[in-house]
């Protein structure tokens, strides 16, 4: 009994120790972090937040039968992609923020036409667009890895794969009304981007550490 005490207490002194180093790390972590650089990543995630959710409205304008929101969601979507390239402009300069821009809208562009595509049943062209899709999502991801050491071209293309793949099972749950699996793909789809956007602030933050100080 004592001996099972003993390794009882000892449990605990450690499990104690254990929590007290998390809860240190976390608020060294906590104290690193300025309030320029929570606005920043925090204001990122929106911007991709909306990047998917305004998509999303997309596919379901454009396969909708009698939608007549379509050319206005369409509008909405690409200002998205303007207001990523602006984020980055304090930081990257007016050439690069407009050429985010413009890879941005051609990946929007291109998903117009694949959607397009789909729903009209023309696989050739599908197919066509989507190989411009990934080779646009290369174009995108060498071009953030180019401008920023922090960001590698390897990982970019996997994350922006990963964000065309579930863009992918949102349009052919739609085209398929499976109403359930489309709510996953949203779902999948926002948490995913989550997750890049953290990716590329986390990157553009250890790029400039003067410009997050405070």
């Amino acid at each position: 009994m004592k001996k099972l005490l003993l390794m009882g207490l000892t449990l605990l002194c450690l499990l104690n120790m254990l929590a007290g180093s998390i809860s240190a790390e976390a608020k060294t972590q906590e104290q690193c972090m300025s309030q320029s650089e929570v606005k920043f990543k925090n204001e990122f995630r929106r911007l991709w937040i909306d990047h998917v959710l305004w998509t999303s409205n997309y596919i379901t304008s454009a396969t909708t039968a009698g939608a007549e929101d379509q050319k206005q969601v369409l509008s909405r979507l690409l200002k998205n992609q303007e207001d990523i390239g602006n984020a980055v402009k304090p930081l990257y300069g007016e050439k690069a923020g407009n050429k985010l821009t413009d890879l941005f809208k051609e990946h929007i562009v291109i998903a117009g036409k694949i959607v397009d595509a789909a729903k009209n049943r023309k696989e050739d062209m599908v197919y066509k667009q989507n190989k411009e899709w990934y080779r646009n999502a290369d174009d995108i991801a060498a071009f953030l890895s180019g401008a920023n050491p922090h960001l590698k071209n390897e990982d970019l293309k996997k994350l922006l794969y990963m964000h065309l793949e579930l863009v992918t099972n949102d349009l052919s749950a739609s085209l398929e009304k499976n109403w359930d699996a489309r709510i996953v793909s949203i779902d999948e789809g926002v948490t995913h981007i989550i997750l890049m956007a953290d990716a590329i602030s986390s990157g553009v933050v250890k790029q400039f550490p003067e410009k997050f100080k405070k």
